[in-house]
């Protein structure tokens, strides 16, 4: 609610520019100067410098369903740093989101990314210890518009990304699908 209409303008120009390159699809969500994909985010952290937003990740708290298992989790996304600033480590800033995460009470952190950033996020978080990277699990979710010549519900086969918070990865769920609206 703190955001302004520039700010929703400025960081829909940032998301379609980031997700653009990734295909036309990922950048259609935030048409119409939407700064948010599917759900609003609950937190967001926006870095800036003298080009306008240089980084974002977005948080929103939900119930997944692991297994059989409902969980409690802070759900990361919205994840983007602008192209001309890729390469440039700005993405170790996702560690800011520690305290943040801490604050919001949950046992873990959860994010979903495609495979093709495996190598990136093992680097970036698997290696220091800050988060698990996990395969082999598909995502289950309900498509934000729903279209009558569509279903309802897309399964994804991508990877999860888990951030242990108050809680260790062993005390993660076991499955093979989540669902994303549990």
């Amino acid at each position: 609610n703190e955001l302004q209409l520039a700010d929703h303008i400025e960081l829909s120009d940032f998301f379609r520019n980031t997700y653009g390159p990734t295909g036309a699809c990922n950048a259609r969500p935030f048409e119409g100067n939407r700064s948010w994909a599917g759900a609003r985010p609950e937190v967001r952290a926006i870095g800036y410098d003298a080009h306008g937003v240089a980084a974002h990740i977005g948080i929103l708290r939900r119930f997944i369903k692991v297994g059989g298992v409902d969980l409690l989790v802070a759900e990361l996304g919205l994840y983007g740093v602008r192209p001309d600033l890729e390469g440039l480590g700005i993405s170790h800033s996702v560690r800011v989101m520690y305290p943040v995460l801490q604050e919001l009470g949950v046992p873990f952190g959860f994010g979903t990314v495609r495979p093709a950033l495996q190598k990136h996020l093992t680097r970036l978080l698997g290696r220091r210890g800050l988060a698990t990277v996990v395969s082999g699990v598909r995502v289950r979710s309900t498509v934000p518009d729903v279209n009558t010549e569509f279903p309802p519900v897309r399964v994804e086969d991508v990877l999860i990304v888990v951030f242990p918070i108050a809680r260790p990865m062993s005390d993660w769920p076991t499955g093979m699908t989540i669902d994303r609206n549990g």
